[in-house]
């Protein structure tokens, strides 16, 4: 596996992060609605809301994934939801995706977490592949869950 550098976002990766995000949702067949500002306040703003990695690749940012925080406060254990994952499609084949895996282990387990969890959609069979030899563990399905609206 090549080495890639893998580092928490700065601000002024917004932009390329921002094109990534986009071309997530386009490969998952949505329409990002997200704008450069929802993502300074959400990565950079005073309470950041989630965490962002990046990878580099030969022309600039190849990768990103963010971090959400999860807690089981009846066991004192904090975890992770590895949001998004996503690798452009120049730089795929190369270990970047893994890569990104591994940052984003070191970056949980620096903050005292005890697991983190990634989801799929349920035809995406590589994605599970994916996972599956990055070590991570099939999860059974939730049971019901509830929103609201506000």
């Amino acid at each position: 596996m090549t080495h890639h550098l893998v580092r928490r976002a700065k601000a002024s990766d917004l932009p390329e992060i921002l094109d990534m995000v986009h071309a997530l949702a386009a490969h998952h067949g949505d329409t990002a609605a997200v704008t450069l500002n929802d993502l300074r306040r959400d990565l950079m703003g005073d309470h950041p809301w989630v965490i962002a990695l990046v990878a580099s690749g030969d022309d600039g940012l190849a990768g990103y994934a963010v971090l959400c925080p999860l807690v089981q406060m009846q066991y004192g254990v904090r975890g992770m939801d590895m949001h998004h994952l996503f690798v452009q499609a120049s730089a795929r084949g190369c270990g970047l995706g893994q890569a990104l895996v591994e940052g984003c282990k070191s970056e949980v387990q620096s903050l005292g977490c005890r697991y983190m969890v990634v989801g799929t959609h349920p035809e995406n069979a590589a994605a599970g592949a994916f996972y599956r030899a990055a070590g991570f563990d099939d999860m059974p399905p939730p049971g019901p869950r509830f929103r609201i609206r506000l």
